[in-house]
């Protein structure tokens, strides 16, 4: 039974945060390797500390990259160009040191365990998982784009303190933030914002608290108001503006960043469980990556299709193997289905193969970079195959025609 009132929260973190920005140099060379070589094989993983970018990994491509350059064009787009932000795209070291793809992995994802010694050439059936592990998608019907309303609050309100700092409308604004809403739930449904903080870099001032209190008036009015729907604040809603007090030393010189540690700012904030790995730096046949994206694909169009309200897939693999060990479905009592039945239809309408993933949705192009930051799912600025929700009708039929057979 749902409990009639409880409180989620979620989190997400601007492009400027230090993670964030290695998992866009990350994704950066990803997106190079693939533009020249769409078979390419990367795992890439990032360091930035105060003006240092190292970047290293396994990489195996046919792509000429240039590395320097690579990662200053992901600094300077973000808004890291002088120092005094800890790191400067112009001028700061950026050192790579790269291997190529272990050859026994590279086996393994080339020609899978069920196919080795038969000469299958078909991608789709012979590609192995590129590594083990849980992978899971989520959907619900709680915003436009089925995303947890808690964690795609989080990200309009980051992606709209970018905006202001770019635009002009709040200059002193550095690269730098967090967001974090707190969403009160009555009955399994939002009902209100209880709690918004926002902590956000900004330049140095001498008047200390007048210029905190600024910061407060101006994140309220320009970032909070605009983002958060009215009917959802109240006269108890609470506002924290950098609740820590001072943020001018930020992004790296303040964090060392890494790719890979925003897992949960990646995917659904807390509210659907995470497995497998990160995303950023990864190629498709990674299925940390692409096991996880035909997951949310699979139960966007479940609950797109109105199977249910909340639905949860777990897909797990084993390395160097193409059919998945499990596929669990979990629809947390919303279903209309029984859950019998819907985890046949997934069987039925979904093949989720590493080799078949990849050619189902296209993953093999420069596509990645723009997820790196503001999450990688519920998208509306991206046109993003995993977010289409293209195989909803079939799935509705499917439903129809068993709810005709059996009178439920």
């Amino acid at each position: 039974m749902t409990s009639p009132k409880y409180l989620l929260t979620s989190e997400s973190v601007t492009e400027g945060h230090p993670d964030k920005l290695c998992d866009q140099i990350s994704d950066a060379v990803l997106d190079a390797a693939l533009a020249g070589d769409a078979g390419s094989r990367v795992a890439c993983e990032t360091v930035a500390t105060k003006n240092l970018v190292m970047i290293t990994g396994e990489i195996t491509t046919a792509s000429d990259l240039d590395f320097n350059d690579i990662a200053r064009r992901v600094m300077l787009e973000i808004g890291y160009t002088d120092v005094k932000y800890g790191i400067d795209g112009n001028s700061c070291g950026v050192v790579a040191h790269v291997s190529q793809q272990s050859p026994d992995i590279s086996s393994g994802v080339t020609t899978s365990l069920e196919h080795r010694g038969d000469g299958a050439a078909d991608a789709r059936r012979a590609t192995g998982a590129g590594d083990q592990g849980m992978m899971v998608g989520f959907a619900c019907n709680e915003t436009d784009g089925l995303m947890p309303l808690t964690v795609d609050l989080s990200h309009r309100l980051v992606e709209r303190l970018a905006a202001v700092r770019k635009n002009g409308t709040l200059p002193y604004l550095g690269p730098d933030g967090k967001s974090q809403v707190t969403v009160e739930y009555r009955f399994g449904k939002p009902h209100r914002v209880d709690a918004v903080v926002i902590s956000t870099h900004h330049e140095d001032q001498p008047d200390r608290a007048a210029f905190q209190e600024k910061i407060r008036r101006d994140i309220i009015e320009n970032v909070i108001i605009p983002v958060v729907p009215a009917h959802l604040l109240d006269d108890e809603t609470k506002y924290y503006v950098n609740p820590s007090g001072w943020f001018v030393v930020g992004g790296p010189q303040g964090d060392t960043g890494l790719t890979g540690r925003k897992i949960l700012v990646d995917t659904y904030g807390g509210i659907a469980r995470h497995g497998g790995g990160a995303f950023s730096g990864k190629d498709p046949t990674k299925v940390d990556r692409s096991g996880a994206y035909a997951a949310r694909y699979v139960a966007k169009n479940l609950v797109a299709a109105g199977l249910a309200d909340r639905v949860e897939i777990i897909v797990s693999y084993a390395i160097g193997v193409a059919e998945p060990i499990s596929v669990s479905v979990e629809t947390f009592d919303t279903n209309n289905l029984p859950n019998e039945r819907i985890e046949q239809l997934v069987t039925e309408h979904f093949d989720l193969r590493p080799g078949a993933i990849i050619e189902d949705l296209n993953l093999r192009r420069p596509i990645y970079g723009k997820t790196a930051a503001y999450g990688h799912f519920g998208r509306k600025d991206l046109d993003l195959p995993w977010e289409q929700t293209d195989k909803a009708e079939a799935l509705k039929q499917a439903a129809g025609a068993f709810a005709a057979t059996t009178g439920d």
